[in-house]
């Protein structure tokens, strides 16, 4: 009834973040089949960031998945039956989700049905920059200008930061802020103490925000933070693991959050997120989190159940040289889905 399958991805390059360069990373695929219906769910920890660690998911997840003994008989119930996975297991609780949204629509990867999923709206994304040596970040710069997207976000904190500062002047000189959007996303980077400055450094270069500029689980240095007002600040890292959305937006105060639902438990644990941000005017966007592009169709679909005219952070599909098709496509700086494209089973 329940399948497990663990499937190594492939970078095409070594993916430079401050937590240290990425060149494979595991996906775990889960696949429902019951009375001639297929669901088929992605699972994405990430070493280092998810409560799971890699070594130890492929046995936990059989684990979890042998104490599975029925499945719900309705779409209505996926929740009730999702929330019974351990929290400690949230990419596994977002495959499980992803799996049974798709058994149960009974179309070939149709996880939410929208404007975007039936090919009739695009979502609009930004271009997303890796870490590593200043031609390298310039190269992909270039690379992401020409294909004409119109909302960059630079990985930083890894390389030296008067050469990261360096290169975003070099952008800013040729495209104003009525051009191009510039976010940064330290994943942590910075300490309390020289924080403050570095963003007063960022904010001089018109950027639009910066993601985790302090490591997560530091409520009080990231309000003091928030509170300068110094740049925007968007909470990343920082929601992984946290019980109580109401509890850290109402402590930290940040203008943004991020949303990726893979780390988060899935969709409907991403949609209280959303909740609790709209219900005190806090704005977010959804990121991918490294997931192939089974994975990333799903969380593009849920995606498409909002109005939110925000850049997504969804641009993560060509990533692996062992990739999966599943009809999505990206054109100047938009995602696009194609319903009639059949989606590459790991399984078969």
């Amino acid at each position: 009834m329940i399948q497990l399958l663990a499937h190594p991805l492939h970078f095409h390059f070594e993916a430079g973040t401050s937590r240290g360069v990425l060149t494979e990373k595991t996906s775990y695929f889960i696949q429902i089949a019951h009375q001639g219906k297929i669901g088929i769910g992605e699972a994405g920890p990430l070493r280092g960031l998810s409560p799971e660690f890699e070594e130890d998911c492929l046995p936990a997840f059989q684990k979890a998945i042998a104490n599975i003994k029925h499945l719900p008989e309705y779409a209505e119930e996926i929740d009730t039956f999702v929330q019974a996975i351990p929290f400690e297991q949230p990419s596994l609780r977002a495959a499980l989700e992803m799996a049974l949204l798709d058994y149960f629509h009974e179309k070939n990867g149709i996880y939410f049905d929208n404007a975007f999923s039936r090919g009739e709206a695009s979502l609009p994304i930004n271009g997303l920059i890796w870490m590593g040596s200043p031609e390298f970040m310039r190269q992909q710069i270039a690379d992401k200008l020409a294909e004409g997207y119109s909302c960059l976000k630079l990985k930083i904190g890894a390389i030296d930061f008067e050469q990261e500062i360096n290169i975003i002047s070099e952008i800013r000189s040729n495209f104003p802020s009525a051009e191009l959007t510039i976010r940064v996303d330290a994943n942590g980077a910075f300490s309390p103490k020289e924080a403050p400055t570095k963003l007063e450094r960022l904010a001089n270069l018109d950027i639009h925000s910066i993601e985790q500029p302090i490591r997560a689980g530091q409520w009080d240095a990231m309000r003091k933070l928030c509170q300068l007002h110094i740049l925007p600040i968007a909470l990343d890292e920082e929601l992984i693991q946290a019980r109580e959305p109401m509890a850290l937006l109402e402590s930290i105060q940040a203008p943004y959050i991020i949303l990726k639902p893979s780390l988060l438990g899935g969709f409907a644990a991403s949609q209280a997120w959303i909740q609790a941000a709209e219900n005190r005017g806090i704005q977010w966007w959804i990121t991918s989190a490294l997931e192939s592009n089974i994975g990333l169709q799903a969380v593009a679909q849920f995606t498409g159940e909002f109005n939110n005219l925000l850049p997504q952070g969804l641009g993560t599909g060509k990533l692996y040289t062992n990739n999966f098709d599943c009809g999505l496509s990206i054109q100047k700086g938009h995602i696009y889905s194609n319903p009639h494209t059949k989606r590459t089973n790991p399984f078969a």
